[in-house]
């Protein structure tokens, strides 16, 4: 049996970001929020329906872990979060950003 294992530490100032976003257009693109870091953790909620999505630092392009209002938590594998580390940013999926919908967001790097 193996055991794989990694960790990070901050050795400085931790970066943080927060904000609200919400897109009245008929047809939603997705979340994009430039942030001038890199995130290494990324939460975003849909407050109007109480849905969760979290992207941790080393989880794959468009994948989070999704929960929702009844507390069911599922991995999403085509509809959550991007990171970029070279536009410092991150994106939340167009089929995850529904209309007239406001969400608020918090970043840490």
């Amino acid at each position: 049996m193996a055991i794989t294992q990694s960790k990070t530490y901050d050795s400085g100032i931790v970066q943080r970001a927060q904000g609200r976003y919400l897109d009245d257009a008929g047809t939603p693109g997705a979340m994009a929020i430039t942030l001038g870091f890199t995130p290494r953790y990324v939460r975003v909620i849909n407050l109007t329906d109480r849905i969760e999505f979290e992207w941790f630092e080393g989880m794959t392009a468009t994948h989070a872990l999704k929960t929702v209002a009844a507390g069911t938590r599922t991995l999403e594998t085509s509809g959550g979060i991007t990171v970029s580390s070279t536009a410092q940013n991150f994106s939340l999926a167009a089929a995850a950003v529904l209309q007239n919908k406001q969400y608020s967001w918090v970043a840490t790097g």
